[in-house]
């Protein structure tokens, strides 16, 4: 990747961080998740209100952390708005593996998102990248109520709704 690219990259996640999209408390959420990294702090409040179809009709958060979890959670929740349950788990996948699979090509589906595949270069940084998406992760798996999730517990996504093989759980380590 060019120096200009990565100077581009940083630039629209600092940009995310400090200016976060869909950034506030949903009243009316039918789903609410707190996330947490205990390893640097970073916390989340997700909140997500599904249409009639199913679809994450509204989706906000709340919360304080690094840039790399401030930014992942705004380009996330831009990204996710008005998308299917099904279309949000194959955009968890492949961020997941965007941020972990040193050989992942960043699908275009991902848009902006793919500005986050420099996170594997840190290891320490992938927990922080994946913590709203564990938190999506979570709400997806609900229709109502509040849940708590932690990116140092296991929390493992049974394959449902037709997702491939390949859309394996996430693992305690795996972030």
């Amino acid at each position: 990747m060019s120096l200009e690219l990565e100077e581009l990259y940083q630039e629209v996640i600092l940009d995310h961080s400090r200016r976060p999209r869909n950034f506030g408390d949903l009243a009316d959420a039918a789903v609410r998740v707190h996330g947490d990294n205990p390893a640097c702090g970073d916390e989340i409040h997700l909140g997500v209100k599904f249409g009639p179809d199913g679809e994450l009709q509204e989706i906000k958060f709340t919360g304080h952390g690094c840039a790399i979890s401030q930014a992942s959670a705004s380009l996330m929740t831009m990204k996710l708005k008005g998308k299917s349950r099904a279309e949000a788990e194959g955009m968890l996948r492949a961020f997941h593996d965007l941020v972990t699979d040193e050989t992942a090509e960043a699908p275009r589906t991902l848009g902006d998102l793919r500005m986050m595949q420099g996170v594997r270069k840190f290891p320490q940084r992938v927990k922080c990248a994946m913590l709203p998406w564990r938190a999506v992760e979570q709400a997806l798996l609900q229709s109502a109520g509040e849940a708590t999730i932690s990116t140092e517990t296991d929390f493992a996504v049974p394959r449902h709704r037709g997702l491939p093989d390949s859309a394996a759980p996430i693992g305690k380590n795996a972030a």
